[in-house]
């Protein structure tokens, strides 16, 4: 997996509500080349299930107690 500058970056910390339905229509829009970091204040553990049953790789990283990324790219 890339770990340059990613294409797309989301930030669920921002966003009112449930974040699920912004994540699926930016890995909607993900190009079979681009890399998403989603941003996150927890490990967004359910999530992985979903990625691997829709097609996707990703590695996730902890950078501050409140702070999780998790490179996602089309596997």
């Amino acid at each position: 997996m890339s770990t340059d500058t990613p294409d797309r970056t989301l930030d669920a910390r921002e966003i009112d509500g449930e974040p699920f339905s912004d994540i699926v229509t930016e890995l909607d829009g993900l190009g079979d080349d681009e890399t998403l970091v989603l941003v996150n204040s927890f490990e967004p553990e359910p999530l992985y299930q979903v990625l691997e049953q829709r097609g996707f790789t990703y590695e996730t990283e902890q950078i501050a107690d409140d702070e999780w990324h998790v490179a996602i790219e089309h596997a």
